[in-house]
């Protein structure tokens, strides 16, 4: 596949800081040079690339945490779409990380498994037509994101839409997917996060450092260059 658009794009996906703004114009280059990605989907992807590269960083990154963290509408993590914070997300959640592991790769992250960004870089280490397959199973989910965030014109929805077409997803009503309710003040949204959440092991989440960069992202646009190798043992996104 497009590994290296796959990884390119989990890599915009990622909470946006000094590296990923630096790698900006290396993700362009590598997106046009595997043409994995049509002009007309690029030109859908170049608001966010200008937003990524232009005015003020915390502005960027409060936008960010706005669209993605404030509220469970355009939540990242693909199983909180369908199971909630069911047990049955957490057998998934087992699942897709047994699927990593399986494929050679240890998923050494402080995300959780369902994470998009994470599902992406995993994605990118498979041949074209079994990366295809691994996408289109949450295809809806990335579908219905891609809709709500061109609902809300956001700048991400391009990339969503790029991954709504290499999926094949067809967006779902609104009654199929799990209601949410995004908490509309700072105190509704403190509440709703204070409810008691399913951990899964090594895999459970610990609180991030607001104030530090995302080591992944660096990681990831150095990889674009590289060619995909079969890894003999398991090894770190």
């Amino acid at each position: 596949m497009g590994t290296i658009t796959l990884r390119a794009l989990s890599a915009l996906l990622h909470y946006p800081d000094e590296d990923l703004r630096a790698a900006v114009s290396e993700i362009r280059r590598v997106l046009l040079r595997e043409q994995i990605i049509s002009e007309k989907q690029m030109l859908r992807l170049e608001p966010l690339l200008f937003r990524l590269t232009g005015g003020d960083l915390i502005s960027l990154q409060e936008h960010y945490v706005e669209t993605f963290d404030r509220g469970r509408t355009h939540s990242l993590h693909l199983f909180e779409h369908v199971h909630g914070e069911s047990r049955d997300r957490g057998q998934a959640m087992v699942d897709l990380r047994d699927r990593y592991v399986a494929a050679g790769l240890d998923p050494a992250s402080n995300e959780l498994p369902d994470y998009l960004p994470l599902f992406l870089e995993y994605c990118s280490t498979l041949p074209r037509n079994e990366a295809l397959a691994e996408l289109a199973e949450p295809g809806t989910i990335i579908a219905t994101l891609a809709d709500r965030l061109e609902s809300r014109g956001s700048d991400y929805s391009g990339l969503l839409a790029i991954l709504r077409d290499l999926s094949g997803g067809q967006s779902v009503a609104p009654e199929d997917m799990v209601a949410v309710e995004d908490p509309d003040d700072l105190e509704a949204l403190d509440a709703a996060w204070e409810e008691e959440q399913i951990t899964f092991g090594a895999m459970a989440p610990t609180a991030p450092d607001a104030s530090a960069s995302c080591p992944q992202v660096q990681a990831m646009v150095s990889r674009m260059l590289e060619p995909a190798t079969p890894p003999s043992s398991p090894r770190s996104l």
